[in-house]
């Protein structure tokens, strides 16, 4: 199921990247942007325009022009104009592979949600049948889940491990919970 996912997502990775390489530069990839700092009784602006790396200058960006005439040359040397130009398809595509990342954890996030209950109900439907062969008096539900985890060790993966330490991490809770009763009693 992961393997599917993980085909999945790689195939449409690779649908966007090659619809995308066949695009021409957009115009929302380049602009000249000229901060206008304020002027006389004039407040500051921020200017953008569409326009080649040549013509980026506050004459061919800032329309309208704020001032008249005789003050545009004194304006414009106030102006800070930056051609900027940004990679549309480079966005697009980091987008898509971060969506896809999430998309797999969540997907085995999923798979571990419906994997889990079926795991424990068979490991300790397990524990139960080794119990009940050896006939141990012990009441713990636990006591045995070492043994049965170094029995199933021919099939040592994620899940198995996990398992493991939650059944050794119970057992252990359950020791201390004994200790603290025994002492109770004690002090009792």
């Amino acid at each position: 199921m992961a393997a599917r996912g993980a085909r999945l997502c790689s195939l449409l990775l690779l649908a966007a990247l090659a619809g995308l390489g066949t695009e021409a530069k957009n115009s929302e990839d380049v602009r000249c942007k000229c901060i206008c700092p304020p002027y006389k009784d004039h407040s500051g602006h921020i200017y953008n325009k569409n326009v080649s790396q040549k013509d980026c200058d506050c004459l061919h960006v800032v329309e309208p022009m704020p001032v008249p005439g005789p003050d545009v040359e004194a304006y414009c040397l106030r102006c800070e104009c930056k051609y900027e130009e940004r990679s549309s398809v480079t966005i697009k595509v980091t987008i898509i592979i971060y969506l896809s990342i999430l998309g797999l954890l969540l997907l085995y996030m999923v798979y571990l949600t419906l994997v889990e209950p079926i795991l424990k109900r068979r490991l300790l439907g397990h524990s139960q049948l080794i119990q009940s062969d050896e006939d141990i008096g012990d009441h713990q539900p636990f006591a045995n889940a070492h043994d049965v985890l170094a029995r199933s060790r021919s099939r040592a993966n994620v899940l198995n491990k996990v398992e493991y330490a939650q059944q050794r991490w119970k057992l252990q809770v359950q020791e201390q919970r004994k200790s603290v009763f025994d002492r109770h009693v004690v002090l009792s």
